[in-house]
Formats: C-alpha cells, structure tokens, sequence
C-alpha cells in the first residue's frame, strides 16, 4: 500500500489524499460502507461500485470468523473472491465486536475466549490467531487486534487496556511480519491508538503508534457514547503526533457533523453503520438536512428523494412512494433509502475532498454542518 499526500487545507488540517492498494485506488477523505458479513445491507455489489462510488468496503473479522468460516473463505480465494466485490477491502479485527459480547467475553494477557452469539460455542482471539484469520479472509488492509475501552471507564482501567492493547500490537506485528498473504496481493496492517478520553494516555498511545513506521494508523475507542467535544479533542490530539505521511482512520464515526470536523482535524478514513441502519429505519440524509421518511409530511411530497444525488434511484423516486414502500414494509424501501444514503456519505466526502483541493473547504464545512444537523 502507498499513500500519497496531494494537499492540506491551509485554514485547517484537512487533508486530500491518495491510496494505492492492490485492488485500486482510494481518494482520501473516504467513507467506507460497512459490509460486516460480507455484504452490505440491501445494496448489490455494483450498486456499491456503481450508484454509490464507493471505493473500499469493510468486512468484519468476528462476524466472518463466524459465518461462513475460514474453510468456505479459503475456498473461495478471500473474501475478494466469496462476494464479488473487486474494490479494496478493510477487515476490523474483531476487538470492538468481542468487546460489545460483555458477559460472554473474558480478557486476558494471551486473548479474549468468547461465545458465538449465533450457538454458544465458545472461541479464542489472540493476536496471533487474528492475524492468521484476517490473512485468510485476504482483506487488503488489516487491522490490529485491541481492546476497545467502554465509556466511560476509569484511567487506571484504560491505562491498564491500552498498555495490553499496546503489548498485543506487537504480537500481532511479529505474527504479520512473519507470515505471508494467501491470494497473491499485498496486504498492510494498520496500529490501533487506544486511550479513552484521558488527554496523556492518548498521547503515549499515539506516540507509540507513529513510532512503529507502519503504512497507515488508526484511532478506535472512541463514537462509544462520549461527548461529541471529547471526541475532537482527542482526535485532534492524536493527529497533531500521528505521522502526517500516513493514512489517518478513525474508527466508526460517525454522523456527517462527526465526519466533517474531524475532516477538518486532519482524519482521512471513516466508517459507520449509521447510514445503512439508519435508512433501514427510515431516515434519510441529504445535503439539505435530515428526512424522517415515514412522517406524514411526506404522504403527498412528489418531489425526488435528493434531487441533488448522483444515484439514480433518489432522482427519479418521490419521498411520497418511498413513503408508501416504508409504510407497508417493502423490502425495495430499504432498499431506495439505503442507496440514499450510502449515496449522500461518499458525495460528502468526496465535496469535501474537491473543496480541500479548491482551497475553500473551511467556509463550505462551516455551511454543511448547519445543513446536516437539520431536521427536515
């Protein structure tokens, strides 16, 4: 994987980028849709490619591990060849799912034994074992496997995790600089910085994360139920020491308000299920505000679902039918509203990449976040 810085924004850290991994480019800032299963929720795979733009999707090591398992994945060549989808792929290590497990979850130094959710079995994450797994899953960037701290949690508690945290990183490095990709493409493992909301802990994390010269970092543990302020402050923290010649990715954020400040604060890789789970509910977010799909202001709305939109189906369906599908529960509602907003994520960041490179991004992401935030 390269990356190449192509411009910073002069009135903030804002960043405009570029990511070369062996299954295609990445512009950076870029929103990645969630596909934790190898699919992501009610969209094809050439709607992502196609009608979204999507550049990189995610999949998710615990869900994949899981169902259909390493064997089938093998089988098929990775996850590349089990679902089609030819873009680049980022794989979570599981950290986040095992942590959000509770009482059937126990850490310790070596791992984290857990019971599948699906039949109670009971398995073992270590960083070794990780490694191997998201090796075989064959994703083109790979995460290190942490314990991702809840919120709140006390410092003792969070220095104690993130030192572990720390501790399995080189575990996991020793484990993936030992061992060889199975499918014939390259692939990078990324740090994980940890540290919670305490301003000294995120810094020793994120110096010892920038230390490693690894091809890209990443910021976990927060978008967990904090403030929105402390979120940027460590963010902003964190990127200040992270190497600036490096992909920055902070993990599950967030909102488009989330997503456009810590833009601003220098962040080049987002994900989220906000947009997937949140159309699947009905709401909709366009450039103009948000858009409670089943409210009754919509019955008779025959106006385009975004007008605005660069996917197709949002332009040429009314907010009345996408109303009646809702109302009836159709699953093509879910569908169009999915599609929606999956849209709306990568035009924002891709607006946000043209205005970094034009030179007016600060006074645009100014306007947007009042826009965003509304209620339509």
């Amino acid at each position: 994987m390269n990356f190449s810085l192509l411009h910073t924004d002069p009135h903030s850290a804002a960043r405009a980028g570029l990511v070369q991994t062996a299954h295609g480019a990445i512009e950076t800032p870029i929103f990645m849709p969630v596909g934790t299963a190898a699919t992501v929720k009610a969209v094809h795979q050439h709607e992502l490619r196609d009608d979204v733009q999507a550049q990189i999707c995610l999949g998710n090591t615990y869900h994949l591990y899981l169902r259909p398992g390493l064997d089938v994945l093998q089988q098929a060549g990775g996850i590349h060849g089990f679902n089609g989808w030819q873009g680049p792929v980022l794989t979570d290590s599981g950290g986040y799912q095992v942590y959000s497990l509770g009482h059937r979850r126990k850490i310790k130094e070596e791992g984290v034994t857990f019971q599948s959710h699906i039949d109670g079995s009971r398995h073992t994450f270590t960083p070794e074992n990780v490694m191997d797994i998201q090796r075989v899953i064959g994703a083109d960037i790979i995460m290190a496997f942490d314990e991702c701290t809840p919120y709140p949690c006390d410092e003792r508690y969070a220095r104690k995790s993130m030192e572990m945290t720390h501790r399995w990183l080189a575990r996991c490095i020793e484990r993936f600089d030992k061992t060889e990709p199975l499918y014939g493409h390259s692939q990078t493992l990324f740090p994980i910085v940890q540290g919670s909301t305490y301003p000294e802990l995120r810094r020793i994390s994120a110096e010892t994360i920038a230390s490693l010269g690894r091809e890209g970092n990443a910021i976990g543990g927060l978008s967990v139920g904090e403030p929105a302020e402390d979120m940027y402050a460590m963010t902003e923290l964190v990127t200040a020491i992270l190497p600036k010649d490096k992909p920055r990715y902070l993990m599950g954020v967030g909102t488009p308000e989330n997503i456009l400040e810590c833009i601003a604060l220098g962040i080049d890789m987002f994900d989220c299920v906000l947009p997937t789970r949140n159309a699947r509910h009905g709401v909709l977010y366009t450039p103009e505000g948000i858009i409670n799909i089943k409210n009754q202001k919509w019955r008779d709305d025959f106006t385009p679902i975004d007008p605005q939109s660069h996917v197709h189906t949002s332009t040429v369906h009314t907010r009345a039918y996408l109303r009646h599908l809702f109302m009836n529960n159709e699953i093509l509602g879910m569908q169009l509203a999915t599609l929606q907003n999956l849209g709306f994520f990568l035009w924002l960041v891709k607006e946000a990449r043209r205005r970094i490179l034009g030179g007016d991004f600060l006074e645009w992401k100014t306007q947007m976040v009042q826009k965003v935030r509304t209620r339509l």
